[in-house]
């Protein structure tokens, strides 16, 4: 499993994401409980994908670790 690869692309997800979060931020007509109903996606999205590289890792290392035995 290329997992270079697979955190290069989810590093390009992040970086939209912090796009989308700059503009939502810097949108001055929404109000603050607006603002955080437009963030509250957003911070789950990143969490929800930080968790799968850090489970794809896991399952990576304990392979390699099978594999070795």
């Amino acid at each position: 499993m290329n997992i270079d690869f697979i955190e290069e692309k989810l590093d390009e997800i992040f970086k939209e994401l912090e796009k989308e979060v700059m503009a939502i931020l810097m949108d001055e007509s929404l109000g603050k409980g607006e603002t955080n109903l437009h963030m509250k996606p957003l911070t789950s999205t990143k969490q929800i994908l930080t968790n799968a590289i850090d489970s794809i890792k896991m399952v990576d290392r304990l392979a390699k670790e099978e594999l070795e035995k």
